[in-house]
């Protein structure tokens, strides 16, 4: 087969095991939790910002700021949230894991690297070796075809960056 052909083929089929994966690591991960897609995408949400509002949690998932509210008010009876005055503004209320928080976005991070362990096992070191190089120059190309960064420039009526994705 010509390579032009094979290669997005064979591409579309990894990416169609690793995403159906890594995706079924999590959503177990979540069920096994006791937490929801939406409660999890904002604990991850908060593991990657640090600190954010309610409302850009409204933002991130899609939904309106008094839905965000009561998830993250269930987040908060859990422990798992926690909110606090914004120094800045004590209007607002700040939203950041606590601890127990944190080790459950990173017991699922490893829950869902489990299984890149057992693949690594699977391959030989010369097969390693050679899936690095080839992960290495498609990352490189990737990375090529990405746009440069935009200007940080506040959106008039929303906490995010203009051009920056609600999601």
């Amino acid at each position: 087969m010509d390579p032009t052909h094979e290669f997005p083929q064979v591409l579309r089929e990894w990416a169609g095991i690793f995403m159906q994966r890594s995706m079924r690591d999590f959503v177990q991960f979540s069920r096994d939790s006791g937490l929801s897609m939406s409660q999890m995408s904002t604990l991850f949400r908060l593991y990657h910002s640090k600190v954010c509002g309610v409302s850009e949690v409204g933002d991130h998932l899609g939904v309106t700021n008094a839905a965000a509210s009561q998830m993250v008010d269930r987040l908060v009876q859990l422990g798992i949230v926690e909110r606090s005055e914004d120094p800045q503004d004590r209007r607002v209320r700040q939203l950041t894991l606590t601890a127990k928080g944190k080790a459950i976005v990173e017991e699922s991070i490893e829950a869902r690297h489990h299984w890149m362990a057992q693949l690594t096992e699977a391959l030989t070191p010369d097969e390693q070796r050679a899936i690095v190089a080839a992960l290495t120059i498609l990352t490189q190309a990737a990375l090529k075809l990405e746009p440069p960064p935009q200007p940080e420039t506040k959106h008039p009526d929303k906490n995010r960056l203009i051009g920056e994705p609600q999601g």
